[in-house]
């Protein structure tokens, strides 16, 4: 949710950021108009309610014979205050509804423009030249099933299409990404969490899912619960409606969980192996820190995405997303790409958002300031206020794609990145099986 108070002194800014993301700009003055509407009906609300509290003082020191016509006049105006708090509550209700369908104020400098308006910032490392090695690149799924690490069949018997199931050294692999990415953020502070699949309905809208609209959310109706396909939902709920102490720095943590998507709206596209499936494994950041902070670390949760990628042997570019690309809580969001050479193109495997204070004001997570001494000595306590949230992903179950393409041998085995290496038991290799 955004600042209103922002948006009342200064609405052109989040009329930019609307014209930014491609979307509606008149969307910021509804809510202004909303806006006044409700102060004005909640301000003639209060003034019918003061003028009821007052009459009935009078009616209650009035004489008896003129009781009967001042009662029959409270009963009137009780009428009016009835009618004066609805009116005010839809109000409300109108408002804050628009308020919180606004996409989220983007971060200056963000690109302007749709999905292919992405800005590269860097590429790092030089795909291999399979040519030059004198042999054709096979795709992951071709590789992990040589390897018997991969069986989308079974996995489709099981439970449909775009499940799987990953065995040995492809399994154990994960598991590796999953470590690594775990020693490399508590490395770096974070607290390593395993997170809660199902949330319930307001944790998912407060994080900035619309659960009514999103149709790659799965529903447990009977419950009224929601799948994540992200830990991020359940970390942003951790500190709902509670005060946190920033006083020793940002609350960093590491989220552990399995995810799942429908993947609706990809229907024909990267049907083939583990690219695009409903449940994966997935390591996520989830940082709350004083929103002055937010921008640093920010590039800090990059910094950590591209240890990862590198340690992984992997080549990569970084792209800042362009505005009509972000999701609705992001203000700012950096994607890596994987080269995949199959595809002969890079392909997103992490992404890291910084959400400002959107998350934080739709779940009530405030921090308190420090408190200040007046020129008296009098000491004044520090007031409330929303923190900045940030989310960052160091491994998905989708890395293995870019692994086994990029470290495959000429006999369909794959070579394992060094500092993968203690975690798969010291292998070096996933061997094909004969």
């Amino acid at each position: 949710m955004i600042d209103i108070n922002l948006l009342r002194e200064n609405p052109e800014i989040f009329r930019a950021s609307q014209r930014a993301r491609g979307k509606d700009e008149s969307h910021v003055d509804r809510i202004l108009a909303a806006d006044e509407a409700r102060r004005r009906l909640i301000g003639e609300y209060e003034t019918l309610r003061a003028e009821q509290n007052a009459f009935g003082k009078q009616v209650a020191k009035a004489p008896k014979e003129e009781k009967p016509a001042l009662v029959a006049q409270a009963k009137e105006l009780a009428t009016k205050v009835k009618e004066a708090e609805a009116a005010s509550e839809a109000a409300a209700a109108e408002f804050t509804e628009l308020l919180s369908s606004i996409e989220n104020l983007i971060v200056d400098g963000v690109p302007v423009g749709g999905e292919d308006d992405y800005v590269v910032l860097k590429t790092v490392g030089t795909p291999r030249d399979f040519e030059a090695e004198g042999f054709e690149p096979r795709d992951h799924l071709e590789i992990g099933e040589l390897v018997d690490g991969i069986d989308m069949v079974r996995g489709a018997k099981v439970s449909g299409s775009r499940f799987y199931f990953l065995k040995g050294q492809v399994a154990r692999l994960e598991q590796a990404l999953m470590w690594l990415a775990l020693d490399t953020a508590t490395a770096n502070g974070f607290t390593m969490m395993t997170t809660p699949t199902l949330v319930r309905p307001e944790i998912m809208n407060g994080t900035g899912f619309n659960v009514k609209h999103d149709d790659e959310i799965y529903r447990l109706e009977r419950d009224d619960l929601y799948l994540v396909g992200t830990s991020e939902v359940a970390l942003a709920g951790y500190h709902a409606d509670e005060i946190i102490d920033l006083s020793n720095g940002p609350k960093k943590y590491l989220g552990w969980s399995s995810c799942y998507r429908r993947e609706a709206g990809s229907a024909g596209k990267d049907t083939r192996g583990i690219i695009r499936v409903h449940q994966f494994n997935k390591a996520e950041m989830f940082v709350y820190c004083p929103v002055e902070e937010a921008e640093a670390m920010h590039e800090q949760l990059l910094v950590l995405e591209e240890e990862m990628l590198a340690k992984c042997e992997l080549a990569y570019r970084v792209i800042d997303t362009a505005a009509g690309d972000l999701g609705t809580s992001a203000a700012r969001k950096f994607d890596c790409e994987a080269w995949v050479p199959t595809q002969g193109t890079f392909r997103e495997l992490t992404s890291t958002s910084n959400c400002t204070t959107y998350q934080a004001r739709r779940l009530n997570t405030r921090e308190r300031t420090a408190d200040t001494v007046d020129e008296q000595g009098n000491v004044k306590k520090g007031r409330t206020r929303s923190v900045a949230t940030l989310n960052g992903t160091l491994a998905t179950t989708r890395w293995i794609v870019a692994i086994l393409e990029t470290h495959q041998q000429a006999d369909g085995s794959v070579r394992i990145p060094e500092a993968l290496r203690p975690y798969m038991g010291g292998a070096e290799v996933i061997p094909a099986i004969a």
